[in-house]
């Protein structure tokens, strides 16, 4: 029998995996590249996710060190959400899905 291995942290593909893993991670580094926001601002901008998964993504996200969770000394808190700088190295990454993306765009216009 075959022994169970643990390639996170070992294999590049299965650790960048992991990190992003998750259907919004990558719509969420979007948005924070572009500015910090907060919560409720996250949360307009994917209207399809819900509150609990936002949370997730977001407590995900912080633990993989991808992004920087602010919480302000006031009352009502003020948490705002920006990149890290491990986070700013994926956006060459982020860029290049951008350029697939219109690109296969532009093949599924044409194959119809």
């Amino acid at each position: 029998m075959e022994k169970n291995i643990n390639l996170f942290g070992v294999c590049p593909y299965v650790t960048v995996q992991k990190v992003f893993s998750g259907k919004w991670a990558i719509l969420i580094i979007f948005y924070l590249h572009q500015e910090t926001l907060r919560f409720g601002e996250l949360q307009r901008r994917l209207p399809e996710i819900t509150q609990s998964t936002l949370t997730k993504q977001l407590r995900s996200l912080e633990e993989q060190g991808m992004i920087i969770r602010h919480v302000y000394p006031e009352i009502p808190p003020k948490v705002e959400y920006s990149l890290s700088d491990l986070g700013k190295e994926f956006i060459p990454v982020l860029t290049q899905f951008q350029v697939f993306g219109n690109k296969y765009i532009t093949y599924l216009n044409e194959k119809n």
